[in-house]
């Protein structure tokens, strides 16, 4: 199956409007994890993305006939581009469906090279199913994202580009995983020419489509995936790109959000640039394996995929960073309600820095606090600051893994709220778009008295709600089915320790 790929990807048509992008030393990385770490920095390519590669791949192959009727895509962001320019390069029509959700940014964008936009559905699936429509219905050619030999030969010529700058020196390439098109691509050519150097995909821990398919030997369809890292958000693989991938990768890598953050500040620390969190895969699964391995000594690759990053999603990323690297831990701490309290339980942390204290006063006995630290030595300082206030004589809860405390709780300490009956604690996601909070207002508030309600736009397409809601025992069945019915993504957290020390009747 390899072969005919190697010849796709030798003659792939894409420095049309790709570069051929540099191969960089990551210099404070390589020195703090004690191995070559290089970035390829496709986050510099004309639409800040390496998807443009096989957008032009695939519409530069069509025949005269064929590129006359025009194309058709669904994305929510970077292949939309690469199609796009791709498309105004052969002087031909666009048109692209992205989601409703999808940041005005990135419409302005895909508008400005001169394609048609037309915004459908609250996800790319939906956005995906209107584009095949359209494809019948005005004979228009459907440029897939990822599942396409020219697509995936396009991508592949980054993995040409990356032995030729390295010398195919190597020991393993990291690669950022969605539909699977640059994972292919890139381990088709690698694995042809030097078996021995690792092929290594990264994934989002909730959005780890190829990871699980893998895993089951057939392909997988994730019931949901998480938004963050948005451009490699799908809920299943591609066909062909399974069947290359499946042979050919070594390993798969799953990530939290707080390592991504991580890893996008690395990145800037290194190269002053600012990668979207799907662009900042690699650099986060490279670390991650090197913690885990042991390795030293060794010449790494990790792809900067893409730079189209939102900016006023840069405080969640700063906010999640230190957590990610960990540079911060969160704890729940238990001291005396009364004068002296706050300073006596600095002076236990000794020189360690608080970054963080909130708390409410609850009552004459004690008091519950929530307290950022800041950490330098990572783990093991956090399990010494632990030690240290537990011999102390204070109660502590790590936080530092608690999503609930990190997305919402932090930011409203101080919420008990005595004598109310019958409480029930939700964590939901609802597409961001106009009138979406009223409607799910409306939606949940009509027959349930809501009691708590925390709503916090994190800049991202989906807006993340915390609600507390009185329901009856005997009306839980009937509750869950309204929720369910309303198609938005919770999580129940009445359980949350966060929830029970701070928010908790």
């Amino acid at each position: 199956m390899a072969s005919p790929y190697i010849e796709r990807i030798l003659k792939a048509r894409v420095y049309d409007v790709a570069i051929e992008s540099p191969l960089e030393e990551a210099v404070r990385l390589s020195r703090r994890l004690d191995n070559h770490v290089l970035l390829k920095r496709e986050d510099l390519q004309p639409v800040f993305s390496f998807k443009l590669r096989g957008a032009y791949n695939r519409i530069a192959g069509l025949g005269e006939a064929s590129a006359r009727r025009g194309v058709v895509c669904a994305s929510a962001g970077n292949h939309a581009q690469g199609v796009a320019l791709a498309a105004q390069r052969r002087g031909i029509a666009a048109l692209v469906v992205m989601p409703e959700t999808t940041p005005a940014i990135k419409v302005q964008a895909v508008a400005g090279l001169g394609a048609e936009v037309l915004m459908h559905g609250d996800d790319y699936d939906s956005a995906f199913e209107r584009a095949v429509q359209l494809a019948r219905e005005r004979n228009l050619v459907f440029v897939h994202p990822f599942d396409d030999p020219d697509v995936i030969a396009g991508q592949g010529t980054i993995a040409v580009e990356i032995l030729r700058q390295s010398g195919a020196e190597l020991d393993a390439i990291f690669v950022p995983v969605g539909g699977g098109g640059l994972l292919a691509g890139i381990a088709v050519y690698v694995k042809y020419l030097y078996p021995g150097v690792k092929v290594i995909g990264v994934e989002p821990e909730d959005a780890a489509s190829m990871h699980d398919s893998l895993r089951a030997g057939r392909r997988v369809t994730l019931e949901r995936v998480g938004i963050f890292a948005d451009g490699v958000a799908v809920r299943r693989v591609g066909e062909e790109t399974f069947a290359l991938c499946r042979g050919l990768v070594d390993e798969m890598v799953l990530l939290s959000t707080d390592e991504i953050c991580a890893a996008i500040q690395d990145v800037f620390e290194d190269t002053r640039s600012i990668v979207e969190p799907a662009g900042a895969l690699a650099v986060a699964g490279l670390k991650k394996y090197v913690a885990r391995t042991g390795w030293r000594g060794k010449r790494l690759v990790a792809i900067n995929s893409g730079a189209n990053m939102n900016f006023d999603r840069l405080r969640h990323v700063a906010e999640r960073a230190d957590l990610g690297g960990q540079r911060e831990a969160l704890l729940a701490v238990v001291i005396p309600e009364q004068p002296g309290s706050f300073l006596h339980f600095c002076e236990a942390l000794g020189r360690r820095s608080v970054t963080e204290f909130n708390y409410r006063y609850a009552g004459p006995g004690s008091a519950q606090i929530f307290a950022g630290l800041a950490l330098s030595d990572g783990h093991a300082e956090k399990e010494a600051a632990l030690q240290t206030l537990r011999a102390a004589g204070y109660t502590v809860t790590d936080m530092s893994a608690d999503e609930m405390a990190k997305l919402h709780v932090r930011y409203m300490v101080g919420g008990h709220a005595p004598g109310i009956a019958d409480e029930v604690l939700y964590r939901f996601e609802f597409p961001e778009r106009p009138g979406a909070l009223l409607k799910f207002l409306q939606a949940i508030g009509v027959r349930w008295n809501i009691t708590l309600f925390h709503y916090r736009n994190h800049g991202s397409d989906y807006g993340r709600v915390l609600a507390g809601i009185q329901v009856p025992p005997a009306e839980r069945p009937d509750f869950l089915r309204h929720l369910n019915e309303l198609h938005y993504g919770y999580v129940e957290e009445t359980a949350n320790p966060a929830y029970r020390m701070f928010l908790g009747a």
